[in-house]
């Protein structure tokens, strides 16, 4: 990945977290920004700093340890609330439909495999689809700060059906999604070992 210049890296560290949109450890931001862990740490805290005292900016940073994520302001939060009925009152948007169908097949499934598989984020449908009950989310066996998602029995119930597996052509459809799957799944694990320090790196824990 190309090192961007500093004066870039503000604008790349409020795009990466954006488009993340779930809570993203120290290393893995260092790692996308081209920077290492300590620089990288400041320059959240500086971004988190600007968001706090920046009137005219809806989002804050939030902070567990080393992980990070975009939230709203508190007095924001009334527009989450409100696009989430208007979500309930209305039917599926087409984009909705789209993401529940490779839950549904692919399932249980990492949300950056959605992103993939769909060419763009998937967090707010996730969100509204979750609250809507139609899908639920549990820990990674493997990876930290990581969720799959299957389709929950609301859903199976509302298709009138047992399993997943008798959705029409699920064998057809989940080997086609599962391509697609593979593909995310080894850009994932790249990445993953890439972010592994090495026995001589000082950065090891």
């Amino acid at each position: 990945m190309e090192t961007l210049r500093y004066e870039a890296k503000y604008a790349a560290l409020e795009a990466l977290l954006f488009y993340y949109g779930e809570p993203m450890e120290l290393k893995r931001v260092a790692k996308f920004l081209g920077m290492d862990e300590k620089s990288a740490e400041e320059l959240l805290i500086e971004f988190g700093e600007v968001l706090g005292r920046d009137e005219r900016r809806g989002l804050l940073l939030l902070r567990n340890g080393n992980v990070f994520q975009l939230g709203t302001k508190p007095p924001f939060h009334k527009f989450g609330e409100a696009l989430a009925q208007e979500e309930f009152k209305e039917e599926l948007t087409p984009a909705a439909v789209e993401t529940l169908s490779i839950i549904a097949y692919l399932g249980p499934v990492t949300r950056s495999t959605i992103d993939f598989i769909r060419g763009v984020n998937s967090s707010f449908i996730l969100r509204s689809l979750l609250m809507r009950g139609l899908v639920t989310r549990a820990p990674h066996e493997r990876k930290k700060n990581v969720f799959e998602y299957s389709a929950s029995f609301d859903f199976l119930r509302h298709m009138g059906i047992e399993s997943p597996g008798a959705l029409p052509e699920y064998d057809r459809y989940r080997r086609i999604l599962e391509e697609f799957g593979v593909t995310a799944a080894a850009q994932e694990e790249s990445e993953t070992t890439q972010e592994q320090p090495s026995a001589e790196s000082p950065l090891t824990e």
